[in-house]
């Protein structure tokens, strides 16, 4: 009998670990994928456009057609490219991390927890603050329950 529960110990805390990693594992591919389509898409603007203008309080199409404005396409492709970059290398840095540590000891979780905490709220005040109607509001959800899911699951493993 106490080998069985011995076991059943093992196993309770191989599902804690594999609940502490995974979810930051996929909060690293979600990054990758909205930076991969930032960097890809020909018009990224785009692609949170109502937002986008009611923070401008115009639309695209009377912004782009001002003659003033030629050049605007550019610059923003060049700036949502660089979003996207920006995003594509802190996703394939968080895949990477959670690769090489496993997520094994205490401080590596705590690190990320951390850096994860302090980036999400960031992101939050951006977009409660300034794109209040934004669909990425969904995709945050999602990226901080998997945060707060991992962040549950890491107290039932050891140092």
């Amino acid at each position: 009998m106490a080998h069985l529960v011995y076991k059943v110990k093992i196993v309770n805390k191989r599902i804690a670990h594999n609940l502490t990693w995974i979810p930051i594992f996929l909060i690293g591919i979600l990054t990758t994928s909205l930076g991969a389509a930032w960097c890809t898409h020909e018009e990224p603007w785009l692609l949170d456009k109502s937002p986008n203008e009611v923070l401008l309080q115009t639309s695209f199409d009377v912004l782009l057609l001002e003659k003033t404005n030629v050049g605007l396409p550019s610059y923003l492709r060049i700036g949502y490219r660089f979003l996207g970059l920006w995003l594509l290398t802190i996703g394939f840095l968080i895949m990477n991390y959670i690769y090489v540590t496993r997520m094994g000891t205490k401080t590596a979780r705590n690190s990320i927890f951390l850096t994860l905490i302090t980036a999400l709220s960031g992101v939050y005040y951006l977009l409660l603050n300034y794109l209040s109607s934004s669909p990425l509001i969904l995709v945050l959800h999602f990226l901080s329950f998997c945060l707060i899911l991992s962040v549950f699951f890491s107290r039932y493993l050891s140092d």
